[in-house]
This record gives C-alpha cells, structure tokens and sequence, in this order.
C-alpha cells in the first residue's frame, strides 16, 4: 500500500502472526507506516496485494477487531537494496523473527545503518522475541566485524540505539482460510529498556512500558508464561492431549504447571524483590490466560522448538538452574523438561527429530551439556543427567 505524506516509518523483520498482529498493530495504531521484511514470498506478495488486514482480539468479554493499513513489504530475499534504503531512513527497526534467525537479518540491518544519514536521529533497534536479551545479540551481529567495519563503531550510537524488550501476547494457530488476518488475545504487555535513550526521546509508541531495569519484566514473563504454556503443552502431549486448553482441563496437568510457577515464583520473588502476592496474582492471570477457549492451541504448536525451549537461559534450565545453585526447589521444572526431553520426532519440528537423533547417539552427560549448556560445576547438572538417562532408558524399552 503507498505510504501516507510525513509519516513516521518502521521496518518489521517477520511478516508473521507476531509481526503482522502484534507489533505492526502498534506501529500502526502509533502513526507508523510499517514496512514488512520477509523471505516468504507468497506473503509478501499477498501483503502488497491488499490494502488492509483485521487483528482479532477475543477474550471472555467478547471480540474486538481492528483494521491495519499503510504497510508495504519487502521481499529481504530479493530485494535487499531497497531494504537497506528504507531501514537508512526509518525511525524504528523491530523483528519477530526467532532467536535462531537473528544472525541472517543482520548483515541487512548493519548495511542500512552505515548508510544512515548524520541529519537524522539514530534508528531504535527492538527485537520482540521470547528470549533474554535478544536486541543485544541482534546488536553483537549487527557489530560483528563481518557485517560493520569496525572503524564505525566508536561513533554508532549516532546512527543507532539498541533496546532490549519483553514481549507478551498469546498468538495461537490461526484458522486455515484466515488470510493476512491475525487472532490473538486482547492482554498485552511491551516493555522496553529506555536506559539507550537517556539523551534522546524513545520512540513514540503507543502502548509500550519504557522502564530502566528490564530484566524483572523479562525474568517474570519468561517464567511464567513461556514457562506455564510449555509445562502444559508438553505434559498434554505426553497425556495425548490435542490442545493446551484440553490438557490444562486435566487436573493432573493443570498441578504440574501450578507447581512449575510455583518453583520460578519463588526464584522471582526472592531475586527481583517483587511482591509475593503481587506474583501470585499474576500467576493466577497467566493460567487462566493460557486457558483460554478462544485461543486453542496445539499442544504440538506450542512445544515446538525443544532444543531451544531446554538450552541454558530459557524457560526449564534458566530458572532451575537458579534455583539448584541456592538449593532451592526446582523439582516441577525437571518434571517439565523431562517431558520436553520425551518430545521427539513430531511431525513439522525439525528440532523435535533432532533432539531425537543427540539422545540416540550421546552419553547422558553430553546430551546435558549440548543441549542445557550445563556442566559438572553446575549444582542442576546431576538432575538432568538422571532425566536423561531415564528417557534414554524408556526409549530403548519401546
């Protein structure tokens, strides 16, 4: 769609759900013109073809629609030229691409801020990914020397500011015929780090949370949600449940995730000094948010990526390992992620078969260390090598 005159312009890495429904609906709704970035070609094409998308936001109060014009999208694949100029001359560069794909979008990004003009005011770098510190790993590839002559940088916050986030909005399956249009939950929360632009005004964004300490917001989601919505969809799995919806209608399920937020509340309250009752309302909205029945999910959908959802700093390790080094409970984490070590070879998850192929060909202990990142030193270390060596074990018996 042609931009409107004297707009603000963001560039999107990710034209997906996320993309299309979350974080371009606030652009948007900010005064942004949002330029898509994708390789998907189809959905580019798609995108430049229609003029406007709905965002679908149901709860238990009912559904709210709203319409997104004044995008365009560029196909990164083959345009990368005309990508550059647009993220030269952005105010915003966002991405909801996952942690794994970070590194290939940022030889494109580095190439548009050096091009950047000395008139205008530095770009804000956010990535929107469920993991910690994401827009400072996106900023270590963007610096990489391979991608940024090292002879720029002593000078590149003129040209760019790098702003971790935290994002948190359910974003299910969407319905087959559903086109460019996204459903999703009407709760919301974007935080963002405002410490990089102490000298300057942070983007205008309607709708994001600019705080200067981060990590409790990120810590808090990561282990809550992410942590509660696994732990369900992998013991519904385990259980042959089909969604997360019907496994958290199993009390048995619904105990385990209970009892995971209880082990990550402990964490969080006790190292970000957040109130105890405080946490445990959010708790209690974080499953009742993930128990949705307008937002069924598969529970294959949601446990997805289990070589990801088990390494060092995420969702089960992350947090046990805190816990086990102060010896404290983490006995529903290892639960959990015994059952994500036991999602193997699911149809659609190149990680699922992988993961499949290291615990077929691997000690215990280096499956540990490969996947969890853990070692010897590690106090968490012997508990998941036993849960290795069980799964192991029930493998060979099948």
């Amino acid at each position: 769609m042609a931009p409107t005159s004297n707009t603000k312009k963001a560039v999107h890495f990710g034209a997906g759900n996320i993309g299309r429904g979350f974080v371009a609906c606030f652009l948007h709704n900010s005064g942004y013109e949002v330029i898509f970035a994708d390789v998907n070609g189809d959905l580019i094409d798609s995108l430049n073809a229609s003029p406007s998308y709905k965002v679908i936001e149901v709860g238990s109060e009912g559904t709210e629609e709203s319409t997104i014009t004044n995008y365009r999208a560029i196909n990164s694949r083959t345009n990368e030229e005309e990508l550059i100029q647009e993220i030269s001359t952005a105010e915003v560069v966002t991405c909801s691409v996952g942690p794994n794909i970070l590194k290939f979008i940022a030889p494109v990004i580095a190439k548009g801020i050096d091009r950047r003009s000395e008139d205008l005011p530095p770009v804000a770098v956010i990535a929107c990914e469920n993991a910690i510190g994401a827009t400072d790993t996106l900023a270590e590839y963007i610096k990489d020397p391979k991608n940024t002559d090292p002879s720029r940088l002593a000078d590149y916050d003129k040209r760019a500011r790098f702003a971790n986030s935290a994002i948190d909005r359910i974003v299910p399956a969407q319905d087959p015929d559903a086109g460019l249009d996204v459903k999703l939950e009407k709760f919301y929360e974007w935080v963002v780090d405002g410490t990089p632009f102490k000298d300057m005004s942070p983007p205008d964004i309607k709708g994001i949370m600019w705080v200067d300490n981060l990590l409790p917001y990120i810590e808090r989601k990561l282990y809550t949600v992410n942590t509660g919505h696994a732990t369900a969809a992998y013991h519904g799995y385990i259980r042959r449940k089909s969604t997360v919806y019907d496994a958290l209608q199993d009390k048995d399920i619904q105990g385990e995730v209970k009892k995971a937020l209880e082990n990550t509340a402990n964490l969080i309250t006790q190292k970000h000094g957040i109130d105890e009752k405080a946490q445990k309302e959010y708790v209690d909205k974080i499953v009742r948010r993930i128990s949705n029945p307008h937002l069924e999910d598969a529970v294959e959908r949601v446990g997805r990526a289990p070589l990801r959802k088990l390494s060092r700093k995420e969702r089960f390790i992350g947090p046990a390992a805190e816990l086990a080094e102060h010896g404290k409970d983490c006995s529903a984490l290892l639960d959990a992620a015994e059952m994500a070590f036991r999602f193997q070879n699911v149809e659609g998850d190149e990680e699922s078969a992988e993961l499949a192929k290291i615990m077929a060909n691997n000690k215990p202990e280096d499956v540990v260390k490969q996947v969890c990142g853990l070692n010897e030193n590690d106090k968490l270390f012997p508990k998941v090598v036993e849960i290795v060596q069980r799964v192991q074990a029930d493998s060979q018996d099948d």
